[in-house]
């Protein structure tokens, strides 16, 4: 009876040795598997995922994975083409439609010299009130086509937030004042340092305060603080939160480009990604916040 309980342990523990060491090997094959799978991920290589296992249930996995990998790669291909295809097209349109809006507007400027009715002329202020919304949309189709196209090419070195805010800030003070805005700056004498690229930087700034300047209320609270995060905040009464959730995307306008081409806030998101930070817009109680961060990057990560 002994003979066959030793036995019987025996068995059973060379069964659970076979076990965990299948146990063992999956568990090995996976790890392959989720560290190909993040490398295949993080970079723009034709490298599939290959496993030491000869399981047929973790090689059928990573075959899988693999087939999804090369349907991601075809896609993120076309995007990238598609996308390379519609700025350069955003570009040309715009250079085309440059050379005939300036003679229009030499036209229209020469008309008003001239003699005509009363009718006429009311028909002319029109004219001219739309081509000038459409020269200006197109400088910014331009600006903002080249703005998404530059990333690569942008030249990072170490700015100061605190300066570069307040020289934006007094760059549209005069618009501020003539739209009765007297804004309330908050800027810690503590130099806050980031790597950006100093022009983009100015740009973002400049973009959103010219937003706030068309469509506050009547007062701006700029704001800087320590962990790099700037906050534009003022109170409107042409924004809700369903509005707001739109200020970002291209072309987008809250009054049918009257007074904007709707491209302004785009370029400051286009921007302040590529550059490595984030912005964002809530509406609250009838309050705008727009909020820039730019976080301080590991030394390292900086170097690099």
């Amino acid at each position: 009876m002994e003979n066959w309980l030793w036995l019987a342990t025996a068995v059973l523990a060379g069964i659970a040795a076979v076990l965990a060491g299948k146990i063992y090997y999956m568990k090995k094959a996976a790890r392959e598997i989720e560290r190909a799978f993040a490398e295949c991920l993080g970079t723009d290589t034709n490298t599939l995922i290959d496993i030491s296992s000869r399981d047929r249930h973790m090689r059928r996995l990573a075959a899988a994975v693999n087939r999804e990998l090369k349907a991601l790669r075809t896609l993120r291909h076309r995007y990238l083409q598609g996308d390379l295809e519609l700025k350069e097209a955003v570009t040309n349109v715009s250079h085309d439609l440059r050379t005939p809006l300036t003679a229009i507007c030499g036209y229209l400027e020469l008309l008003e010299g001239e003699e005509k009715s009363d009718q006429a002329t009311r028909y002319l202020a029109v004219i001219g009130e739309r081509t000038r919304t459409m020269r200006a949309l197109t400088e910014e189709l331009l600006r903002y086509s080249v703005s998404k196209s530059a990333a690569a090419g942008q030249k990072a070195e170490e700015v100061v937030l605190n300066h570069v805010l307040e020289e934006s800030i007094a760059a549209y003070y005069g618009v501020l004042r003539e739209r009765h805005i007297e804004p309330e700056i908050s800027i810690p004498d503590e130099k806050i340092a980031r790597t950006l690229n100093r022009s983009a930087l100015s740009r973002i700034f400049e973009n959103i305060i010219s937003n706030a300047a068309k469509y506050s209320d009547g007062d701006l609270c700029i704001a800087l603080a320590l962990s790099g995060e700037i906050t534009f905040q003022n109170h409107t009464s042409v924004l809700d939160e369903l509005k707001t959730a739109q200020l970002f995307g291209r072309y987008y306008t809250v009054d049918s480009a009257e007074k904007s081409t709707g491209l302004g806030l785009a370029i400051a998101r286009a921007l302040t990604e590529q550059m490595g930070g984030s912005i964002d817009a809530q509406y609250r109680d009838g309050t705008l916040c727009i909020r820039v961060r730019f976080p301080e990057k590991e030394r390292g990560e900086a170097e690099n």
